[in-house]
């Protein structure tokens, strides 16, 4: 799916996830287009948990719930980031959940393309019974896009979670350190700004109240807005979707040309 005007041209791939497969804005791609695996490359909804699920446990409603360990000995991102997904309309896509969550919903996509921002909204339906939901985006911003200075992160939080040996958070709460970061924040003071120096800069807004940012890679940055922290099916933070009743949140990136 190709969504395109003056300014920008956004790809959609549609069998792999339903996933950014290409930003280009002013002719400069922004995001890392290839890799080897599915969850490193691209910007890819997350869904119905984002993040990890400490040994793909959690319970609900008094039973023990049990997810595939797709990144041993965890289970990682839901089920939808690497899942074929089906078109609505021309901005608006959907993909069942699948065989994976122990429950019948889906997840919608929409899109609104302007010339300064690309809005994208998620909604997680629940079709016979309520369940836990933790929605999140996984953007891989290049550190270069040609023609101008390497990527410049400005992120200011109040707190960053503390991590354990699993590298997943522990309930506990520090300031945060100077990085590089594989890490969830909260408290994000302003508008976690992404700079090319003399080329562009994008400002990341979202209706999630969290931010995971994974700065060690040398050749890209992943700034990720989320509902919850990491295995909060286990620690909580979760939001609840029902029937009629879907959780909803939006992720937009502002561009400005330098």
């Amino acid at each position: 799916m190709l969504l395109a005007n003056d300014t920008a041209e956004v790809r959609i791939d549609l069998k792999n996830g339903g996933r950014l497969s290409s930003l280009r804005i002013d002719g400069a791609e922004i995001l890392v287009t290839t890799a080897e695996r599915s969850t490193d490359w691209g910007s890819y909804p997350m869904a119905p948990w984002a993040g990890r699920v400490r040994e793909g446990r959690f319970e609900w409603s008094g039973t023990l719930q049990k997810l595939p360990l797709n990144a041993p000995p965890h289970a990682l991102h839901g089920t939808v980031f690497d899942a074929e997904w089906s078109q609505l309309s021309a901005n608006t896509l959907r993909a069942k959940l699948g065989a994976n969550w122990p429950w019948a919903g889906e997840v919608q996509s929409t899109f609104e393309l302007t010339e300064q921002a690309l809005e994208w909204r998620l909604e997680v339906h629940a079709e016979r019974a309520a369940f836990p939901v933790v929605l999140g985006w996984h953007p891989w911003f290049r550190r270069q896009i040609g023609g101008g200075g390497d990527l410049r992160l400005l992120f200011d939080a109040e707190e960053m979670y503390v991590r354990d040996e699993s590298g997943i958070p522990t309930g506990a709460l520090c300031a945060p350190n100077a990085g590089p970061w594989d890490d969830c924040f909260r408290g994000v003071r302003q508008a976690p700004l992404l700079s090319w120096p003399d080329r562009l800069q994008i400002r990341l807004q979202s209706s999630c109240d969290h931010w995971v940012v994974y700065s060690q890679p040398s050749h890209a940055v992943c700034v990720e807005p989320q509902s919850a922290p990491p295995d909060a099916f286990n620690a909580g933070g979760f939001e609840v979707a029902e029937p009629g009743r879907p959780v909803v949140h939006s992720f937009r990136m502002e561009w400005e040309s330098l």
